[in-house]
């Protein structure tokens, strides 16, 4: 394996309780854009440590902070996959029971988690950052996680080798064209670059869409406005013929809509079948143009097949409608159990504010602004994030408004606010339960910094430095490296003040690998786990989500059985 070094500047990583700290880009972590002091070497190196003196008098004044390269994965000997059963593979002598590389576990998440980590487990550190490639310095969209190369060498690309990392980059902020790249999760190094020019402000997908057991990856061509697939090596595969007028800042998806074992591509109101051939356009918009869309999957009448969500509407995949609501505005559409009554609700964030649709239509509340921010595209329209944030055993949900972000009890009542800075755009969220202890870690990056706060109560756990001019983008996690912790993984840019504070991508551990374990796959927008296998497989019949984890666009935890849900605490 080939291990990178990467010189990284002084990078304040702030842990504890206290204020958001807003004034992040104050700490030394900043660097303009042409001048960004990043340098590459082959050479192995030991981590090496900053401490970097803040001005907040509090208790996370002076933080040392370790910025380390080396493979965390090497010495380790506690992977924990998302396998389900383990097979024993004939070791009758010591009685050990090693683990398959295969996946073998659905989904149902019906076994309690084991992990717990101490309170005290917030003591990040950057693992690596990546700062591009030839002068593409820049990303906007969300990075993805899934197994594409074949790293230990035994002929097979499965769970037993390190993730990799899926991401794009650009030159110039408001210049969109770039490129794709695939990066080592456990170090950064580059596996490959593609060999066209992507729009990365949209957010690709990937999966094993011909059934040849190893994910694919679907982006959009910048120059010819299709969809284009790659093989995992990098290879082209198609490119559609159709392509995608309402494209702008939208993102792809995969699911088998019709459970006929071939996996479908959507994007916008568009459905595509594996060979990228436009199968069927619904009948109703997907999104303001310019303001960008993630439509979604779900199995909304009960029937086994998916339904393609668009927000107010949801269509059946040969076209037909299930339900249209002309009066409810477009939006970004969540589908999660959100009032207990053991069927899907489409969640939306409109211009208007927050509406929810049962999963047969009908509006349960329209427009409601419960923070007082009003109505306006910059303001409400975003993707949100489904999860028991506060370990009460039902399913809350966070998004963003102009300033504040918020978490919300599923009938829109405020359970926590916290002041932001994001002005500008329209970023999501996500969110993982870092401790194990049945209280999840809400994780939102606005335009100067990477917040983790308490679930319960918005305490401020964790602050990283980065910029961005917020499109659909937001942070996310998975076991990167496959060392059994979990990591985060954040994008910067320039953003419209052309001021870029970090790296790229920049890759963030718990200094002693404390974090619980997290699945290694993340591949699309609209992840909420159920939708792939850990292996980058689509599963066929889909598992409703809302009916185990009850979660979306958040991470799941995984035990020696495979994935798990947190116990609430007490």
């Amino acid at each position: 394996m080939r291990a990178v070094h990467r010189a990284v500047p002084s990078i304040l990583l702030v842990f504890g309780c206290g204020d958001s700290g807003s004034d992040s880009a104050e700490t030394g972590a900043t660097s303009s854009v042409p001048s960004m002091p990043f340098t590459m070497t082959n050479e192995p190196t030991t981590p090496t440590t900053t401490t970097t003196p803040t001005t907040d008098d509090s208790a996370t004044a002076g933080v040392t902070v370790t910025v380390s390269t080396t493979d965390p994965g090497a010495d380790s000997t506690g992977f924990k996959f998302d396998l389900g059963d383990k097979v024993d593979l004939g070791d009758s002598d010591s009685g050990v029971v090693i683990p398959t590389c295969k996946v073998s576990d659905d989904m149902d998440a019906t076994q309690p988690c084991a992990d717990k980590a101490p309170p005290d487990s917030f003591d990040p550190e950057v693992q690596w950052s990546w700062m591009g490639d030839n002068g593409e310095i820049q990303a906007f969209s969300i990075p993805l996680i899934a197994n594409l190369t074949d790293d230990n060498g035994d002929g097979a690309i499965d769970l037993c080798d390190v993730p990799d990392v899926v991401i794009q980059a650009f030159v110039s902020y408001g210049q969109w064209n770039g490129s794709l790249y695939v990066l080592d999760g456990a170090t950064g190094a580059q596996h490959w670059k593609a060999p066209i020019i992507v729009d990365t402000t949209i957010t690709p997908a990937l999966g094993d869409i011909d059934a040849d057991g190893i994910p694919e990856i679907v982006a959009f061509n910048g120059t010819t406005f299709q969809f284009t697939a790659f093989e995992h090596d990098g290879a082209l595969k198609w490119e559609t013929t159709a392509g995608w007028p309402e494209y702008t800042y939208g993102a792809i998806g995969m699911a088998d809509l019709d459970n006929d074992g071939d996996v479908e591509i959507f994007a916008g109101n568009r459905i595509f079948d594996h060979n990228g051939q436009l199968v069927v356009t619904v009948g109703d918009a997907a999104g303001i143009p310019g303001f960008g869309s993630a439509s979604a999957a779900a199995d909304m009448d009960g029937d086994g097949d998916l339904e393609l969500v668009l927000g107010r509407s949801a269509w059946h995949h040969d076209g037909g409608v299930l339900f249209n609501n002309p009066g409810v505005e477009l939006g970004y559409p969540q589908v999660a159990d959100l009032d207990a009554d053991g069927q899907p609700e489409v969640l939306i964030e409109t211009q208007n504010g927050i509406t929810m649709i049962e999963h047969d239509g009908a509006i349960k509340y329209q427009d409601i602004r419960p923070n007082g921010v009003g109505p306006g595209s910059s303001n409400w329209y975003r993707p949100s994030t489904v999860h028991d944030f506060d370990g009460d055993d039902q399913a809350e949900f966070s998004v963003s408004s102009y300033d504040k972000y918020c978490v919300y009890e599923g009938d829109g009542t405020i359970t926590w606010c916290a002041t932001v800075l994001d002005q500008s755009g329209i970023a999501g969220s996500t969110a993982f339960d870092f401790l194990g202890d049945g209280v999840a870690e809400a994780m939102y990056a606005d335009e100067t910094s990477l917040y983790a706060y308490d679930g319960k109560t918005g305490a401020v756990l964790l602050q990283v430095p980065r910029s961005s001019g917020t499109i659909i983008e937001y942070p996310v996690v998975a076991d990167v490296d496959n060392d059994g912790s979990a990591e985060v993984l954040v994008v910067s840019n320039a953003s419209f003040t052309n001021n870029q504070t970090a790296p790229a991508l920049q890759v963030i551990r718990d200094k002693q690998d404390r974090w619980i374990p997290a699945r290694r796959i993340w591949n699309q927008h609209t992840y909420h786990v159920t939708n792939v296998r850990e292996d980058g497989t689509i599963p066929q019949f889909e598992k409703p989500h809302w009916k185990g984890l009850n979660t979306y666009r958040t991470q799941a935890q995984v035990g020696a059985g495979g994935v798990c849900k947190p116990m609430p605490p007490g």
